[in-house]
């Protein structure tokens, strides 16, 4: 890597001017980034306001089907001519694009990118970003610190631990290059069917969601990466999932105010640099009450992405939001329903975004915003618009002046046996005890030697060791118990359910991993036959914590809010006695037949 004093000597002409005058912050120097603005040609205009994906790990020398894919996909062979074609402000990392292998490649990777833009005509730092939420998603694994996701967090109440948890993750990110986090999650989960955010918000207390929210991004902030709230204007009260559908929420302007807009107003307040729209349709949002009806049952109106009123309306001038606005994933359904791919992005633009997120195809995209702009449909002002708030927030993250990470110092902050620490400390008061009859637990090896550890085993989130049933199996044996694992999967078979029966005479207690039980699921007649056997069973609900609601028999239930190794380790030693259980729901659990009837009441957690 080239010091740092020759890459920004091949800046000379930008970063100077902005270092002379000790910019650092947003909005500290308007003119000088103006300026810089008024000398970018409208192609160089047009690619600030796009943040790609692109494949493989290196920015000039990716592997052979990396190559491939960026060919078929964006017309380019790398991330170097990626940029040097379209002039993208912003890349995207994702792990199956191959971008996440380890922390000094992607250190590397995130150093060719800047080079590659920097050097340039005019050329301006890349902001690189992606989505480490924790929990169930994380795009870059071991070995950086992998905490408990937003749920957990939630169960924990701790506001302490969110902060400690954006600024370890923040400085392991910036490390590497990342300076934008697509985090926290500013939903609030009322819905227990809601099938894409769940676990990922903080819970279902919009007080208790925007003060963990808060202090996720000042802890972000801290450590001088941007952080993203999520899903503006809340995508917590839905059964369809956007990537595949367009979900409709029908909360009244009212019921938005109390309970979507809490935390968002939270996220502001404390800073927040980049807000993330949702591809949902509030109608009482975004439709004059007098046009409130559907059409042919087509609900009227834009997803949120789309909608002027939602985001220069609500977001810029009813919040008084100034930052910057960045859509969810172009490629995603909720946004694809109603409009073609060309006009998609003219129409975020024109809405109040500033930041187009991966779309599916960046060549219409970015053509079909030049158009745009050639025809007047979008005037060259609103562009420079947004490219303002964008270069403000590079100056405010240092990237004029400090655009590159250092490889040989990641192994210095990433991973550390500190950071890691925390993470387990942090798990550990999330762990939620929801039911103890006898007590049935702790367990201890002097009366329970052997163990069986079954259940479902999902794909592990990204980087985390997994499957569940082993990497809990393997946490009890260091616990001195003798504990073994039998995947049963989340839709055991009755021959995978006797197998698992036999299995559990030979041993002293089950541990049985539940993974979003409903009322038809298999897992329920797994549980049912292991509680025949006379054997103890411990339940561990190892994502949404609802599961409780369908095993009323079962008499020691865990939850743990996700299957990372992290929680799964914190459970085992709430298993075991060697930690005391103390988290707290932070959603209510209903009755499945009757959601009016709750079971389990926000703030319900036994200890020992």
């Amino acid at each position: 890597m080239p010091s740092r004093r020759t890459v920004l000597a091949a800046t000379a002409g930008l970063t100077t001017t902005l270092a002379s005058s000790g910019t650092a912050h947003a909005h500290a120097d308007d003119h000088r980034l103006r300026a810089l603005i008024s000398r970018m040609s409208l192609e160089e205009k047009v690619g600030q306001v796009f943040v790609s994906r692109v494949y493989g790990h290196s920015a000039t020398a990716p592997d052979q089907a990396d190559i491939d894919a960026n060919l078929k996909e964006l017309g380019v062979r790398t991330a170097a001519e990626l940029i040097a074609r379209y002039r993208v402000g912003g890349i995207i990392y994702f792990t199956w694009a191959h971008n996440t292998r380890d922390p000094r490649q992607i250190a590397e990777l995130s150093n060719g990118i800047q080079r590659a833009s920097l050097q340039q005509p005019r050329g301006l730092p890349v902001l690189i970003s992606t989505d480490q939420e924790h929990g169930i998603v994380a795009r870059v694994g071991k070995p950086v610190t992998l905490f408990p996701g937003a749920m957990a967090i939630g169960a924990g109440g701790s506001g302490t631990d969110a902060r400690a948890l954006g600024r370890i993750a923040g400085s392991e990110l910036r490390a590497m290059g990342i300076r934008q986090d697509y985090s926290p999650v500013a939903d609030v989960n009322v819905n227990p069917a809601n099938p894409v955010i769940g676990v990922r918000s903080f819970g279902a207390d919009p007080k208790a969601v925007a003060a963990l929210v808060a202090e996720e991004i000042r802890g972000y902030r801290s450590a001088g990466v941007a952080a993203t709230a999520k899903h503006f204007p809340g995508h917590g009260d839905t059964a369809v999932d956007s990537h595949y559908g367009f979900p409709v929420i029908t909360h009244t302007r009212e019921v938005w105010e109390e309970l979507d807009a809490v935390p968002f107003r939270a996220a502001i307040a404390a800073g927040a640099d980049s807000i993330m729209t949702a591809h949902i349709l509030v109608p009482a949002l975004d439709v004059p009450p007098s046009r409130l009806r559907s059409s042919g049952g087509t609900p009227i109106g834009d997803p949120a992405t789309l909608s002027h009123p939602v985001l220069t309306g609500l977001l810029r001038q009813h919040l008084g939001y100034d930052g910057v606005v960045v859509t969810d994933a172009l490629d995603m359904a909720g946004v694809r329903t109603k409009y073609g791919d060309d006009r998609v992005p003219v129409l975020a633009l024109k809405a109040g975004v500033d930041q187009l997120l991966n779309p599916p195809k960046l060549d219409v995209a970015w053509n079909a915003v030049r158009k745009a702009v050639q025809d007047g449909e979008l005037t060259e002002r609103r562009l420079d618009e947004s490219i303002l708030r964008i270069l403000r927030l590079k100056a405010g993250l240092g990237l004029f002046t400090d655009p590159y990470a250092d490889p040989d110092a990641v192994g210095r902050t990433v991973g550390t046996r500190a950071h890691l620490a925390t993470a387990d400390r942090i798990a550990e008061r999330t762990t939620t005890l929801l039911v103890n009859e006898g007590p049935l637990l702790p367990l201890s090896p002097r009366t329970h030697a052997r163990i069986l550890v079954v259940g479902a085993d999902p794909v592990s989130p990204s980087g985390t060791t997994g499957p569940p049933t082993t990497v809990l199996a393997t946490a009890l044996t260091e616990l001195g118990f003798t504990a073994t694992a039998l995947s049963t999967g989340t839709a055991p078979s009755a021959a995978t359910i006797a197998r698992a029966v036999a299995a559990a005479g030979e041993a002293d207690a089950v541990v049985v991993g539940t993974y979003n039980i409903t009322a038809t699921s298999p897992q329920r007649t797994l549980v049912e036959h292991l509680l025949a056997t006379g054997r103890p069973v411990v339940a561990v609900a190892i994502r949404n914590p609802y599961d409780v609601a369908h095993l009323p028999t079962v008499k020691a239930y865990v939850a743990t809010y996700s299957w990372t190794d992290v929680e799964l380790r914190a459970a085992a030693r709430v298993i075991a006695g060697t930690v005391g259980p103390r988290g707290t729901l932070p959603v209510p659990v209903q009755r499945p037949d009757d959601p009016t009837q709750v079971l389990y009441p926000i703030g319900h957690g036994l200890t020992y």
